[in-house]
């Protein structure tokens, strides 16, 4: 393989642009944040929150891989053959596990976010209160990482590729 000039680093056809580390300690704090969440919710509302919470997790969870398997049906088949259910931290749930195109992984996102939002709406007016507050949380913790990551990666090229890892994200160029 050709030596790349200038040190860029290369990943088979793609050239590195950008790549981000993710702390443990940040890590660490995302994963504790659901353990403060659910003892809040048991003492602010009610203590069978608890099992709302898991059970929200579960749904959540379910609801995120219908909608992205559903965009990802519409955008095309060639794109569900590179996605998979994961559960490596902080990347829990329906991701990509090889290189993904920037624009179909924020179109995937963008679509399970507010799709979700409509669907908790609708199952406020007859779900229990610790249950639409679970769901939320989930939501929005499930999402959090993937808008930091499209965040963070907003000043790059729209038509780069994503690859995600435990320890680190990273943003290529063709």
């Amino acid at each position: 393989m050709a030596e790349q000039p200038h040190g860029q680093a290369t990943f088979y056809q793609y050239r590195l642009l950008k790549k981000i580390s993710l702390s443990k300690h940040l890590t660490s704090l995302y994963l504790i944040l659901p353990c403060a969440a659910v003892a809040s919710e048991m003492f602010i509302l009610s203590w069978d929150s608890f099992l709302y919470f898991f059970l929200a997790f579960v749904l959540i969870l379910w609801i995120h891989f219908v909608i992205g398997r559903s965009v990802l049906f519409f955008l095309g088949s060639i794109y569900q053959k590179k996605w998979r259910f994961s559960l490596r931290t902080p990347w829990l749930g329906y991701m990509p596990d090889q290189h993904v195109s920037s624009y179909v992984f924020a179109k995937v996102q963008l679509h399970t976010a507010w799709i979700g939002i409509c669907l908790f709406g609708i199952m406020a007016f007859w779900s229990p209160l610790s249950f639409i507050v679970s769901i939320l949380f989930w939501h929005l913790w499930l999402l959090v990482p993937r808008y930091y990551a499209l965040l963070r990666f907003s000043d790059q090229p729209k038509d780069g590729m994503l690859k995600f890892s435990d320890q680190d994200i990273s943003y290529y160029k063709q």
